[in-house]
């Protein structure tokens, strides 16, 4: 795991690449619309894929880890639900997971009943934690830090010619300067499969998925 210095703090960094000098919203899109779990790919506002997590099918549903992966295929990080738990605790490994792996992080929500946030704690000898707070089902989540300073948000998608709010499908994910992508969309996985989704909308109109908001 590699550490990058921003303003005398450490941020957690799966890979150099994914971290930016400025705003950087993706818009992130589930690449099948019948199971929760699904997979997703994530584009830039220039319609690059950025991020993509396969999906095969109906009993993705039942599968305790996911694999994140550049466009190229690359395994940047796998999630994995921990058993048992009562709070629905999931792990980041880098690159694809092999057993006796340490995991990096891990992600529970704070209660076990109820709506609740979510607790991210990055293991790299810092105590460096994050918070995760709003309705993912909704696509409506900030993620901040200990000094509750927001790192990344998901929120709905507004088609800029029409002014029309697409479905949850389709989502902005939108990173700040110096938090790093992977790490995020690894949340962004974790959130899918804690929460998971009401039935799905589907948006008015079918766009292109990275149009500009």
């Amino acid at each position: 795991m590699e550490l990058v210095e921003e303003r005398g703090e450490k941020r957690v960094v799966v890979d150099k690449a994914y971290l930016y000098e400025e705003d950087k919203p993706l818009t992130v899109c589930k690449t099948s619309l019948f199971y929760t779990g699904d997979g997703f790919a994530a584009y830039d506002c220039h319609g690059d894929i950025i991020f993509r997590v396969d999906s095969y099918g109906p009993d993705t549903r039942d599968n305790d880890e996911f694999v994140l992966m550049d466009v190229a295929g690359k395994c940047l990080l796998t999630v994995k639900r921990k058993r048992p738990t009562l709070h629905q605790r999931w792990e980041g490994f880098l690159g694809e997971r092999s057993d006796g792996q340490k995991p990096i992080f891990s992600v529970r929500r704070s209660s076990i009943i109820g709506r609740c946030t979510m607790e991210v704690e990055v293991y790299d000898g810092t105590g460096e934690e994050y918070t995760i707070d709003g309705d993912f089902s909704q696509r409506s989540c900030l993620i901040y830090d200990t000094n509750k300073r927001t790192v990344a948000e998901i929120k709905r998608k507004v088609n800029a010619s029409t002014n029309v709010m697409l479905g949850r499908d389709v989502f902005t994910l939108e990173i700040k300067p110096g938090f790093d992508g992977a790490f995020v969309m690894g949340l962004v996985l974790v959130l899918d499969q804690i929460n998971g989704d009401d039935p799905v909308e589907i948006g008015d109109e079918q766009v292109h998925p990275f149009v500009e908001d």
